[in-house]
């Protein structure tokens, strides 16, 4: 089948967390055999701050992702008669102009035979439906959303049963335990400040722990503003700035434990979707602490999987225990990466993919090319 993927960026992670689930999709898919063309505006924002950032960054991403391409375009003269030739499945994610899902909409209600996606990954839904509202997805076929709780907000807008539940997922080509290299500090966070979501959580979560604990830590991201970078001068750990993603593998397998605190939006009104960092940490076998998150899907095993603090003070106590019980960070890094191989990797989402698409296109070309696909497996 030819997948057409309409998404911000494939080249750049700088503050893109959907590149992280977009190249582990496009490996996936890729493997079983699929065409894959990946869209991304020239002018992207992303990308612009990446090459800012470290303006070899974009040579990186091609030694690390050999044969991975992507097709800029202009929004103002994108050729989509070009752009969606020949194409089975288009999926185009929420953060692109809607403008563009607008015209591919159309070009699918005027008799386009392939089946189109609306691919939603963000709280905008719920914090901000006016801008959400700008999206015409009457032609759209279905809508993907990373969670139950986003499902719903779907459901609830007419969308029921052509609403589905497509979480992210660790890319376990790159995702990996590596014992080959040493546990050199306690802790390492790897997140963005984000935009002011959870800037108490982070203090009494991440920070005030770290300063009380004495902990050698690092802490990796961007956006950080002074107060940020105050809160992680005072707490003793050091800010390293921008990682690129697939530097992250090697930055866990050098710390002992992380740590994974939700912004506010999806501990409390989007409950039960975690962010990708989750799948990634667990992937990595490193041990995973979390301030309060509710896991309403059962995605992991809370307890076996990670540990989850009550409140800063108990933050606190469970760094100290993972440090102290080599048995107990062992069973965790051990627990967190069988339920990954088991249930959440890209090769998991390319196959849930694909029998959504089976479902819905029973005498599409997308259905038939499924079946002919399984029938010569």
């Amino acid at each position: 089948m030819r997948f057409v993927l309409f998404y911000h960026s494939l080249v750049s992670c700088w503050n893109h967390g959907n590149a992280h689930f977009l190249r582990g999709l496009v490996r996936s898919l890729t493997s079983l055999g699929h065409e894959v063309r990946v869209y991304e505006p020239v002018d992207g924002w992303s990308r612009a701050n990446m090459l800012e950032t470290d303006p070899s960054a974009e040579d990186d991403f091609h030694r690390a992702f050999p044969g991975f391409t992507s097709l800029e375009y202009d929004p103002d003269s994108l050729d989509l008669d070009q752009a969606l030739d020949g194409a089975d499945v288009v999926l185009v994610h929420e953060w692109n102009d809607p403008a563009l899902a607008g015209r591919i909409g159309r070009r699918r209600a005027g008799g386009g035979q392939f089946l189109l996606f609306f691919h939603d990954t963000h709280h905008r839904a719920v914090s901000r439906p006016e801008e959400m509202a700008a999206f015409n997805l009457s032609a759209f076929d279905g809508v993907l959303a990373f969670g139950g709780a986003l499902r719903e907000v779907y459901a609830r807008q007419g969308w029921d049963g052509r609403a589905y539940v497509w979480h992210e997922a660790a890319d376990t080509e790159l995702f990996r335990p590596r014992p080959e290299l040493r546990r050199e500090r306690d802790l390492v966070f790897v997140g963005n400040w984000g935009d002011g979501e959870r800037n108490h959580e982070l203090r009494e979560f991440l920070y005030g722990p770290l300063r009380c604990q004495g902990l050698s830590a690092r802490v990796y991201g961007v956006r950080y503003p002074e107060q940020g970078l105050l809160a992680v001068h005072r707490s003793g750990a050091q800010y390293m700035g921008w990682l690129a993603n697939h530097r992250v593998p090697e930055t866990f397998a050098t710390h002992r434990m992380t740590v994974h605190v939700p912004r506010r939006l999806y501990a409390r009104q989007l409950p039960g979707i975690p962010t990708i960092r989750v799948f990634e940490a667990l992937a990595c076998g490193i041990p995973l602490l979390c301030s309060p998150w509710d896991d309403i899907e059962g995605l992991f095993r809370p307890g076996q999987d990670y540990l989850s603090a009550r409140c800063g003070r108990d933050m606190e106590l469970k760094m100290r225990e993972v440090l102290c019980d080599p048995d107990l960070a062992e069973s965790m890094a051990r627990s967190g990466l069988e339920t990954i191989l088991s249930r959440h990797t890209c090769g998991h989402r390319a196959v849930e993919l694909l029998n959504i698409c089976a479902g819905l296109g029973r005498e599409s070309r997308a259905a038939r090319a499924i079946t002919a696909t399984e029938a010569n497996a």
